[in-house]
């Protein structure tokens, strides 16, 4: 005689799902086991500001992935130059972060080969922007951080009442060649062409006509 056993719905659902998750588990194990270089490497492109340009007194932190005694904090010295193991004397001032992370990579690849170099901004110590013409408090401003054209014209005291907000530009020294950038404060007041507000260089100077 033949017997069929009927199973009970919570039943199925509970075999269903202990075989789903068990199939899952060990996916899940090695995406997590591969995600610590893939995460560590998301978070070195998001550090140090890498566009910045490195200037003389400028504070940085230094270190080798899995290499913890070749983490330094240095500074950059009057000669431009800073000193790290296995390579001595690098130029630093005058170069981004990020060249200057190459420049240490290729240095150290003779002792440790595939080395992952990150460079940090620490303090910032050479920013000097300088705003004249039609502000309140014109002259020279030394920053701790990178600061936007906006910015620089707050800590000045704000525009004169006779100052032409559509005529303002910053002169930019790159390379020897001057530079010349138009920022127009009207358009920003309305929200409009916010690109402008840029972020500054050291030794950018703001000129309020």
């Amino acid at each position: 005689m033949l017997f069929k056993k009927r199973f009970s719905p919570v039943f199925v659902i509970a075999v269903f799902c202990f075989f789903f998750f068990s199939a899952a588990l060990p996916a899940q194990e090695s995406k997590k086991e591969g995600s610590s270089d893939s995460s560590y490497e998301e978070s070195k492109e998001e550090s140090g500001e890498p566009s910045y340009t490195i200037g003389i007194e400028d504070i940085l932190e230094i270190s080798v992935w899995r290499e913890p005694n070749l983490t330094k904090q240095v500074a950059v010295r009057p000669d431009g130059k800073i000193s790290f193991p296995f390579v001595g004397e690098l130029q630093a001032a005058g170069v981004t972060v990020k060249e200057l992370e190459g420049k240490i990579t290729e240095g150290i690849s003779k002792y440790i080969p595939e080395a992952v170099v990150t460079v940090m901004l620490m303090q910032v110590k050479s920013m000097n922007v300088y705003v004249l013409g039609a502000v309140a408090r014109p002259g020279v401003y030394t920053m701790g951080r990178t600061i936007t054209v906006l910015q620089a014209l707050s800590l000045a005291g704000g525009l004169t009442p006779f100052a032409r907000e559509t005529r303002i530009f910053i002169l930019r020294n790159s390379g020897g060649e001057n530079t010349k950038l138009a920022f127009n404060y009207r358009d920003i007041k309305k929200g409009k062409y916010l690109e402008q507000n840029i972020t500054l260089q050291s030794g950018d100077v703001i000129i309020v006509p």
